[in-house]
């Protein structure tokens, strides 16, 4: 195979061909603004209200509760500041994780320089956030608990329902970014009883640069920008008419393939790993617990090996990452491996590999033999 194998898809995923044609005439002719009055800008406004109706169906929320953000981050941003700044009577203190992605962890830096104490939950060595923990940390000003859905680099899913119902039971605002579970797993906001979550487009085969927000109806957010009153006076500025058609699209194949596509992504990461244990000469032992991760991920730590060497040598054949995508040029240890206390030289030699829709049995076999030779040869 003379293009390298593709296998990074918590990264980002590529553009699904039915989700880019749906695209086209957004960016081919139909142009109207969707605030404008006349028949093109009333044919947009259309196109983006069936768009937030498929979003909506996909995570079982009523379109009323979607607003359309540029994409995880925005909607992490949104969420969580928006929360705290509209509810300022509830109090001035979050519950967080200490391996949530940097679009929370960044927001919640910023919000303790503006006089707002942050309980950091630790995790135990999958990664995974105890309920009880959480239950300890709430305090009568706690005015928000968020706490990712999936992780993004080892992929553990954590206790959402568990948290939610402690978040009810106090009366705390709770939300979940979901940017990597979304069109991999069961993503209900009725099931998980949570009151935002985030959504990002390009982690679900739509384009970098469009995501979501749920909003369960009767929670305040305060705006992040300000204008006209578009996404329900929310999120105003005219609207990305194509990139919002795209994540209509793409969240009403993910609905109508979840199943499937939840067993392939399982299937191909079932037999990249039984490969990667019979070919590597070294003992693998995962950074997460299988049973409670996502279908498509593997956190493979590989002894006596260094991560970025590996990554460099088999680039031409498969790609992966070395640690969370957002940190793939850093040589540092990655924060997610550290908060679950792996040792460094393990985390040093820890990749992360995700499948996707379009895996096929050839590339997971391909990138088998590829990553292994490489791995014997730096043993």
């Amino acid at each position: 195979m003379k293009t390298p194998i593709y296998l990074d898809y918590n990264a980002t995923t590529p553009i699904a061909p039915e989700v880019a044609e749906e695209m086209l005439p957004y960016i081919r002719s139909h142009f109207g603004n969707p605030s404008s009055g006349y028949d093109a800008g009333r044919q947009n406004k259309e196109a983006i209200e069936k768009a937030r109706v498929q979003v909506a169906n996909l995570i079982g929320a009523l379109p009323e509760e979607i607003i359309f953000t540029s994409g995880g981050t925005e909607s992490n941003n949104h969420a969580i500041r928006g929360a705290v700044f509209a509810n300022s009577e509830k109090g001035k203190h979050i519950i967080t994780s200490q391996t949530e992605h940097p679009a929370v962890m960044e927001v919640c830096n910023y919000l303790e320089k503006q006089g707002y104490e942050i309980t950091w939950l630790p995790v135990d060595s999958f990664g995974k956030v105890n309920p009880a923990d959480v239950e300890k940390a709430v305090r009568p000003d706690t005015a928000l608990i968020s706490i990712m859905h999936a992780n993004n680099e080892v992929g553990t899913i954590q206790p959402i329902k568990e948290i939610a119902a402690i978040a009810r039971q106090y009366n705390i605002f709770f939300h979940t970014d979901a940017a990597q579970s979304v069109g991999k797993i069961m993503t209900g906001v009725t099931e998980l009883r949570v009151d935002l979550l985030s959504i990002a487009g390009h982690k679900l085969y739509a384009p970098k640069g469009i995501g979501a927000l749920y909003i369960r109806d009767g929670v305040k957010l305060e705006n992040l920008i300000f204008g006209a009153g578009q996404e329900h006076g929310l999120r105003p500025g005219t609207e990305n008419v194509p990139y919002i058609v795209a994540l209509g699209k793409a969240c009403e194949l993910a609905k109508e393939n979840l199943g499937t596509n939840n067993r392939h992504l399982f299937q191909m990461r079932q037999r990249l790993l039984d490969g990667l244990k019979e070919k590597c000469r070294t003992t693998i032992k995962l950074n997460a617990d299988l049973e409670n991760c996502l279908p498509n991920t593997l956190s493979v730590p590989f002894e006596n090996v260094d991560a970025h060497a590996l990554a460099s040598l088999v680039s031409k054949k498969v790609l992966f990452s070395t640690g969370s995508a957002c940190h793939a040029d850093s040589v540092e240890i990655s924060p997610v491996l550290k908060a679950m206390q792996v040792n460094p030289r393990t985390a040093a030699g820890t990749v992360r590999i995700s499948t996707g829709k379009y895996t096929t049995i050839e590339e997971v076999d391909y990138a088998v033999e590829a990553i292994s030779e490489i791995v014997n040869k730096l043993l």
